[in-house]
């Protein structure tokens, strides 16, 4: 599967951004979603992930409350609502697809990789 991550901008703290995730081919609902970020001269992190049906979630503890993963299985799309953004949430954002539904926040497990948004947040 090929992921075309978007909705990246600049974005005033505070303010609301929504994250998307298309992916080609008919066998989008077979993967684990996952959204992960890249702060400049830090190590990517895990922000999210997502079962195969949507019904169970996971967050990094830093973006609980504020950001929302969710998917339409419908449009081979997964989403990343982000709101009451911090300037510490600029990053590149990335989304990823995995088949086994262990150890989400691990980079390792994920097998397909969509090539990053851009997320500036400031003050």
């Amino acid at each position: 599967v090929q992921l075309q991550a978007s909705g990246g901008g600049l974005v005033l703290a505070g303010d609301s951004l929504r994250l998307s995730c298309a992916a080609s081919g008919r066998t989008f609902s077979r993967y684990i979603m996952g959204w992960f970020r890249q702060a400049p001269g830090k190590e990517r992190e895990f922000v999210a992930a997502i079962s195969r049906a949507g019904g169970s979630t996971t967050y990094a503890d830093s973006v609980k409350g504020r950001f929302t993963i969710f998917r339409d299985n419908a449009k081979n799309t997964a989403y990343l609502q982000m709101n009451s953004l911090k300037l510490e949430d600029t990053a590149v954002y990335y989304c990823a697809g995995r088949m086994e539904y262990v150890q989400l926040s691990r980079e390792s497990g994920y097998e397909y990789w969509g090539q990053g948004t851009l997320v500036t947040v400031s003050s």
